[in-house]
């Protein structure tokens, strides 16, 4: 009989033998399957934008995307929702295509493309054939500087994202949850607002507004040009040089100088909206990539929350029927420092204080003992087994890289796993205690009203980018 962190481990690594023999099949030679971007090839356009090369010829396949350092981030009060507001606008007509003709034009040729857009950046992309490639990039580049937007197209665009916003936050409790819960614990940090932006910001947008951010922000030495798939690297910058090259480069975009002073004290928030059940999420501000603690806190995700077997499920939803869900955030791919999310929902019948005190439980737990050797393996194993598997995919290769690069830099994926191996029970116990404290906390409750609105379901998931939708 298999003891699960066996059973994990060999999952671990069959998955790397089989991306070894994946690459075999590939390339005729094995190359080191533990990095699978050891092969990127980085060049510098003259104009400032960047370009990252990955070649996976296993399928006549390609992921082309442009990843723009703008997102909520670089908004103001009063502006905030522009970044995303712009994204949308991105898919109206430009000088030489007209309004959804871009996208019409990709899927004809067997192709998919969307965008999405976070709190540090923006990203479109098109998955399919690589025969299309050289013209994909063409009408990207065009995009880039040529857009055209009349004033009933800005006006039409920006009721469809209050919609969203409707949709999305106002119809759902726990949405608006998070936005109360992020608002709380940021006051001097643009990760303080959504990054679809606050409603009456959103309203009062105009379209002087939308071109000052474009002409800002998309901009060649703004930008990062990913391809990944079954490509010639020198081809592929020949292309970038001829094509994104030929765009002159613009002054560089203010930088972002606002930092989030440290926290002295618990904050405490409570929403009242009706819903069938209430909500908690607790947010401790922690670093980032920037501190070697981000493999930590992403090591404590997975003991907590990740699968029927974590602790936060085993103990409070199946052990002690205390909660309906129960779970834990952490995105240490920002580029400043974020939160660390435990969050939950209490059974009918039991409380929000009992759901606080048995995940402030946990913590104590992780504060005071050390993990068992057989637990922390089996998190490592779920990283790594999680890591390789992800990788089968070109746009998921494509969005790290790109991802990366915008809010850090691309080298660090080589990093992880390496890293993540490395992290001892002791350094878990160290970082609970510094984190994972009440004076750095902010706590965010859903309180119901009487009424008969049902509340969304799902956990939170703080600053996720909001897609373009077709």
């Amino acid at each position: 009989m298999f003891r699960q962190g066996n059973y994990l481990k060999a999952v671990a690594l069959f998955l790397g033998v089989l991306w070894l023999l994946l690459l075999k099949g590939s390339w005729g030679v094995a190359a080191d399957f533990t990095d699978p971007f050891s092969q990127v090839v980085e060049h510098k356009l003259k104009n400032g934008m960047q370009v990252l090369i990955l070649r996976e010829p296993r399928a006549p396949l390609v992921s082309h995307q442009i990843w723009y350092r703008v997102g909520s981030r670089h908004e103001r009060l009063g502006k905030t929702g522009l970044s995303h507001l712009t994204e949308h606008l991105m898919f109206k007509a430009t000088e030489k295509y007209a309004a959804k003709e871009f996208s019409r034009l990709v899927q004809k040729a067997g192709g998919s493309d969307n965008a999405f857009t976070g709190k540090d950046y923006t990203a479109y992309f098109q998955n399919g054939p690589k025969t299309e490639l050289r013209r994909w990039m063409e009408m990207e580049a065009h995009r880039m500087r040529h857009l055209k937007v009349s004033e009933e197209d800005f006006d039409t665009e920006k009721k469809v994202v209050l919609e969203e916003r409707r949709f999305r936050t106002e119809d759902d409790p726990v949405s608006q949850l998070v936005e109360e819960t992020m608002a709380g614990a940021f006051k001097a940090h643009p990760y303080e607002w959504p990054v679809i932006g606050w409603y009456h910001d959103i309203e009062s947008l105009t379209r002087e507004d939308f071109l000052k951010h474009y002409n800002t922000y998309y901009q060649p030495n703004n930008a990062t040009l990913v391809v990944v798939g079954d490509v010639d690297p020198k081809e592929v910058v020949s292309w970038a040089e001829a094509i994104y090259g030929a765009i002159p480069p613009a002054s560089e975009p203010p930088p972002v100088t606002a930092k989030e002073p440290p926290q002295q004290g618990e904050r405490r928030l409570v929403l009242q909206r009706e819903a069938q059940l209430p909500y908690l999420i607790m947010a401790y501000h922690v670093p980032n990539w920037q501190s070697p603690d981000c493999f930590v806190l992403e090591l404590l995700v997975r003991l907590l929350a990740k699968g029927k077997s974590s602790r936060l499920y085993h103990n409070l939803v199946y052990k002690e029927r205390l909660a309906l869900d129960a779970g834990a955030d952490y995105d240490l791919d920002t580029a400043d420092p974020s939160l660390f999310l435990l969050y939950g929902q209490p059974l009918p019948g039991r409380t929000v204080i009992q759901l606080e005190r048995a995940l402030e439980g946990e913590i104590r737990k992780l504060q005071t003992e050390l993990v068992e050797p057989r637990e922390l393996e089996k998190a490592k194993n779920q990283v790594t087994a999680a890591f390789y598997m992800s990788m089968d995919s070109l746009f998921y290769r494509g969005m790290v890289l790109g991802k990366l690069a915008t809010v850090a830099r691309w080298t660090l994926v080589r990093e992880f796993i390496p890293q993540v191996q490395k992290v001892t029970a002791a350094d878990l116990r160290r970082v609970a205690q510094q984190y994972l404290v009440p004076h750095n906390r902010t706590i965010g409750v859903l309180q119901p009203l009487r009424g008969t609105k049902t509340q969304g379901g799902g956990g939170p998931a703080a600053g996720s980018p909001q897609h373009h939708g077709y």
